[in-house]
C-alpha cells in the first residue's frame, strides 16, 4: 500500500479539541524581533567605516527585519556602488544576516553635500 493513502486516512480522522484555547492575541500577531536596532547599526557603522553621517530607517514596522540607510564615509572615496555595498555588507554581516531586507544608499561626504536635503 502507498504510504500517502495512510496519511490521508489520518488526516480525515482529525478533529480539534474544544477545551484547547486557539484564540490569538495581540502578543502571539506580533512578528519576532531579529534583535538588531537602528542604533547597534549606527554604531558598527561609525566604528568599523569611521561613518560621519548614519541615518537608519525601520521600514518593518517596529520589527527589526527591515531597513534602509544613508551612509555618509571617506571610506567610500573612489570606489564604485557595489564595492560601498561590499564594503557595508562585510562590517554588518551578523546584522544583515539576522534580518529580511537591507538597502545601504552609500555616499562620501563631498557626495552628500550636493545630495542632502536642505
Amino acid at each position: 500500500m502507498d504510504p500517502r493513502h495512510t496519511l490521508y486516512r489520518t488526516l480525515d480522522k482529525l478533529t480539534v479539541d474544544p477545551d484547547t484555547d486557539t484564540n490569538m492575541t495581540d502578543a502571539d500577531a506580533q512578528p519576532a524581533s531579529s534583535g538588531v536596532t537602528p542604533e547597534g547599526i549606527e554604531r558598527k557603522l561609525r566604528e568599523g567605516l569611521g561613518a560621519v553621517y548614519v541615518e537608519i530607517a525601520d521600514l518593518s514596522g517596529g520589527c527589526g527585519q527591515m531597513y534602509e540607510a544613508i551612509i555618509v564615509s571617506p571610506q567610500f572615496t573612489k570606489k564604485t556602488t557595489l564595492a560601498r555595498h561590499r564594503l557595508v555588507n562585510t562590517t554588518l554581516k551578523e546584522e544583515i544576516a539576522a534580518i529580511h531586507a537591507w538597502t545601504p544608499k552609500c555616499h562620501t561626504p563631498e557626495e552628500w553635500e550636493k545630495k542632502k536635503p536642505q
